[in-house]
């Protein structure tokens, strides 16, 4: 098997997971500039082909927006695909190192607070759904 067609399908399912659970993806960092900066609250999930993303991260994205209150947007870049997009949304993330997979919880453009790989990596996608729904409880309005 050729390996560049097997990650090729890798990422391919990764991104595909995430859009189909409601997350726009920023592939440019004209897409982040336009989306972060606006007013309201923005979940970004930073993806990634490792298994703490394709076996937490993710599913818990998919399902930590079933809830009372959730983020105005909810968008995505790819961590080691997307590497310029990647990189302006960390720009975003003031005081934060760079961290995949994880969550940014932006409200008004500016960073309210994270889950990063350290919060993800270990724990299950119910553990993640709770830290995710926590942040939405206190910083989104109700949907």
């Amino acid at each position: 098997m050729d390996f560049n067609l097997f990650m090729n399908d890798v990422v391919d399912t990764a991104r595909k997971d995430i859009t189909e659970a409601g997350y726009k993806e920023l592939r440019t960092p004209e897409e982040v500039d336009q989306v972060l900066t606006q007013k309201g609250t923005t979940l970004v999930m930073v993806n990634s082909v490792c298994g703490c993303a394709g076996g937490v991260a993710r599913p818990a994205a998919a399902n930590a927006i079933h809830f009372d209150k959730r983020p105005d947007n909810l968008v995505t870049v790819f961590a080691g695909q997307d590497k310029d997009a990647t990189e302006r949304a960390r720009a975003y993330f003031e005081g934060y190192p760079p961290s995949s997979p994880s969550f940014a919880l932006l409200k008004d453009g500016k960073i309210v607070s994270m889950v990063e790989r350290h919060d993800i990596e270990g724990f299950g996608p119910v553990d993640v759904v709770g830290k995710l729904q926590r942040l939405f409880d206190e910083h989104c309005q109700e949907v």
